[in-house]
């Protein structure tokens, strides 16, 4: 399309009011190729061809060598680069010449069936080899039947770290002819395993390597990776070898346009704007009437289901057959309303989709035009992942960044250069943590022996050994003749979640308008309770019966379907009947209601006993221990649409969820605080900008993602003005206890990073902080914007805090790190 048009179409609108900030031209740039060492096997070029692929991109050709000679390696290109040819040519080639098997492992079973079709559409023209490539999808929605195939037949698996880890390698004697011919190992979209799933799924492919080794084989690694500052060691560390990092970019671009755009301010008041929901229907309507195709991201559920229903109305009102064109697209839907979804874009039958963050992974989804950002999505890595998404071939692209009324938006928008010149986020992990070895030695175990004082244990780090004595000594795994056997009973990986969320599941049911829940309901509610969620999810949608329509995980639950809440679904309105907290369920009927509704939330940190103390910091209160963290669903506000009026408030009474961890504390003496109140600055204030860079500087010193930590500024506890983070993990993962115990560290990191920063009153480089977000699913625009911490505040306390000598100790150590 041309994106110059509709551009100036937007600007020609008799609404435009400047709202503009900044237009980045990116210039295209033309494709570099290049030839393998030694010529592609005949069969893969004539499948190349059939695909209109006659040349290999240069890095394309990089990865084929080095996976050629053997080389772990990690691609790290554009969107639409071609990395997914990165890995299937070698293994394409190996397949076919010796038939060698491989492993793909996904983070979503999205991108598994996605990868799938890919792989079948590709050798679907070649009848031959169509045999000797057999690829297979195992994972939790596979049928049991098929399982037996697939372990027997595929060459190609596609599945999860998840299923990996308590479905595969537990039972890996039915696995032995895979795992003694396997000799790749895929892991794609490697940049979403950091932090504690990281520190999981490091220690699966350890696991996984450990069942190769016993049958035989040694795979060679093939990770592809979004844009981050440093996938070689983030790959590294996950596998504990050594990786060819290849990232140098032979894909061609088209002229890519990128806009930041800020909402019209609201009359007078130049510090509230109008909603970037509103301006992101605008731009969706305007570009698919401009003969494009757009895809709007959305930080919530809630967000994009009120895009597509605004975008929806004014096409209708308009008249225009493109008003069926248009659908939201998020996590909840059905599988098979998702891939239905998935196909319609990528066929062009979709011209316009309001997502989550659900679309931003590497699913192939055609060409499209036009990518809105809806809200800064809170890393510039995941800004220019989603940017990506449009321009994936020649053709000139649009992304527009619409911003919020957050400071964080705002000040990207006053500084473009800050958001175009910014290098992406660095990926951590920790391979070596002793919480989650503790659960993966005795899964270890449960598969083959250890072997004590030998490489077999040492390969799960240095704390591997130790871990192994405790789990012996309190009778998980048991040492006989210097190999650890596990202890008995089930699989102990069942027990294991590698993700945050729950794996619980709840099913939103459709109530039969004519009448109750009735028999049908009952039934519904015996097979959800007696059997499984997925039982539930399968029932067809017939006469007389209730169909389930969506799902929710269970923590999400209480915010999203409780009690006469609007749950909104295709655009549609459904009023929450019944929350059936017993059998996972919520009943909904179909209502046209002319509001939504928005969860009203309260949460706390309760400190519930004290593990140490320390005096390290000598003007303040420093402490480690338990915490409970609590959140609840107690009311709701109605919402009318367009205008977002509240037009009511209601009570909802359903128990409050709670997370049982460990968290470090912090809160500065009396003299520390009247010696800033002497000087114009205030204590409380400092500390807000405190815990802002301490959630970015713990997770350097306790190599956690900042993910995986929680931070409250609260006052009841101690009744002071606190800091508290905690782990966001059932019973803590070590961080903030490794936080407690180098708190002069992460004070001195904070110190340097407020007083390195060039801004005058706060950015998202010092006190300013992305990753705060209103309620998960919620409409963001009902939620009030966290305000900029006061930086003089800050580094006046950070300034008293901490210790000069030993603050220069570790400017001095980070110098050299860097060098």
């Amino acid at each position: 399309m041309d994106v110059r048009a509709l551009i100036q179409r937007i600007q020609s609108r008799a609404d435009y009011a400047g709202q503009l900030e900044h237009l980045q031209v990116l210039p295209e740039r033309a494709g570099r190729f290049a030839n393998p060492g030694w010529p592609l096997a005949e069969a893969v070029v004539r499948l190349l061809a059939n695909r209109g692929v006659e040349q290999l991109y240069s890095h394309q050709v990089a990865a084929l060598e080095a996976s050629r000679a053997g080389h772990d390696i990690v691609v790290v290109t554009g969107t639409a680069s071609g990395k997914t040819l990165c890995y299937n040519l070698p293994i394409l080639e190996a397949a076919i010449d010796s038939g060698a098997r491989a492993l793909y492992l996904f983070p979503t079973k999205a991108l598994a069936q996605d990868q799938l079709k890919g792989l079948l559409d590709l050798v679907a023209a070649d009848p031959q080899l169509a045999k000797a490539i057999r690829p297979g999808v195992y994972d939790g929605d596979t049928p049991t039947a098929q399982r037996r195939r697939i372990r027997g037949e595929a060459n190609l698996v596609l599945s999860n770290p998840d299923m990996l880890h308590a479905s595969v390698l537990p039972y890996h004697p039915k696995w032995a002819a895979f795992f003694s011919e396997l000799q790749f190992v895929v892991v794609d979209e490697v940049h979403t395993y950091r932090g504690i799933i990281g520190a999981h799924v490091s220690a699966v492919l350890r696991r996984l390597m450990r069942v190769c080794e016993h049958y035989g084989s040694r795979p060679t690694f093939l990770a592809a990776s979004a844009t981050i500052a440093n996938p070689g060691e983030l790959t590294s560390r996950l596998i504990g070898r050594d990786v060819e990092v290849i990232d140098d970019d032979g894909s061609p671009r088209g002229r890519k346009y990128f806009a930041l755009w800020n909402p019209t301010p609201l009359g007078k008041d130049s510090l509230a704007r109008r909603s970037a929901n509103d301006d992101a229907v605008t731009w969706l309507v305007e570009a698919i009437q401009a003969g494009g195709q757009a895809l709007a991201f959305t930080r919530t559920r809630q967000a994009a289901e009120l895009i597509h229903r605004y975008a929806r109305e004014q096409l209708v009102a308009e008249h225009s057959p493109l008003a069926d064109k248009v659908r939201a697209y998020r996590g909840g839907y059905l599988p098979n309303e998702r891939r239905q979804i998935e196909q319609d874009l990528f066929s062009g039958n979709l011209r316009g989709v309001a997502a989550t963050n659900a679309l931003e992974l590497g699913i192939d989804i055609g060409t499209l035009d036009v990518a809105l950002l809806v809200n800064y999505p809170g890393t510039i890595a995941s800004a220019w992942q989603q940017a990506g998404r449009s321009g994936r071939r020649h053709d000139e692209s649009l992304a527009v960044l619409l911003a919020g009324n957050d400071p964080v938006d705002q000040y990207l928008l006053r500084h473009p250069d800050y958001f175009f010149a910014r290098s992406p986020e660095h990926a951590v992990v920790d391979p070596d943590n002793p919480y989650v070895l503790a659960k993966h030695l005795p899964a270890a175990a449960f598969e083959l022996p250890l072997r004590s004082g030998h490489e077999d244990l040492d390969r799960f780090g240095p704390l591997a050994a130790p871990i192994a004595g405790v789990l012996r000594d309190e009778g998980s795994i048991v040492d006989v003749k210097q190999q650890y056997y596990f202890a008995g009973g089930q699989n102990p990986a069942i027990g294991v979640s590698l993700r945050h969320m729950s794996d619980n599941t709840f099913s939103i049911v459709l109530i039969d308008e004519k009448g109750g829940r009735g028999q049908a309901a009952g039934q519904l509610t015996r097979r959800a309770v007696g059997g499984s969620v997925a039982a539930a999810n399968s029932i067809q949608a017939t006469p007389g019966e209730h169909t389930v329509i969506a799902n929710v995980d269970a923590i999400s639950a209480p915010e999203l379907v409780y009690p006469e809440a609007v749950y909104l679904h295709n655009g549609e309105t459904y009023l929450v009947r019944e929350l059936y907290l017993a059998g996972k369920i919520s009943y909904v009927e179909r209502r046209e209601t002319d509001y939504y509704t928005q969860a009203v939330l309260e949460s706390n940190v309760r400190i519930t006993g004290e593990r140490n103390t320390s005096d390290m910091i000598q003007r303040a209160t420093l402490a480690y221990g338990d915490a409970d963290v609590a959140w609840q669903t107690v009311a709701f506000k109605k919402i009318k649409f367009s205008t977002r009026e509240n037009i009511g408030l209601g009570p909802v009474d359903i128990p409050a969820q709670n997370l049982q961890t460990t968290a470090v504390w912090l809160a500065p003496d009396d003299a520390t605080r009247q010696e800033m109140k002497a000087v114009g600055l205030r204590a409380s204030e400092g500390i807000v900008g405190l815990r802002n860079l301490a959630m970015v500087a713990l997770p350097l010193v306790a190599m956690c993602d900042s993910r995986d930590l929680g931070g409250v500024v609260d006052s009841q506890n101690l009744g002071r003005t606190t800091m508290i983070l905690y782990d966001r993990y059932p019973g803590g993962l070590g961080y903030c206890e490794r936080g407690f115990g180098n708190m002069q560290q992460v004070l001195a990191i904070c110190l340097e990073m407020v007083r390195d920063c060039p801004c005058e009153e706060g950015c998202p480089s010092c006190i300013g902080l992305p990753n705060l977000r209103p309620a998960i699913h919620s409409d963001p625009d009902l939620s009030r914007g966290h305000p900029m911490p006061n930086k003089l505040a800050t580094q006046g306390l950070l300034e008293r805090l901490v210790d000069c000598e030993r603050q220069d100790a570790i400017r001095i150590a980070l110098t050299a790190d860097c060098d």
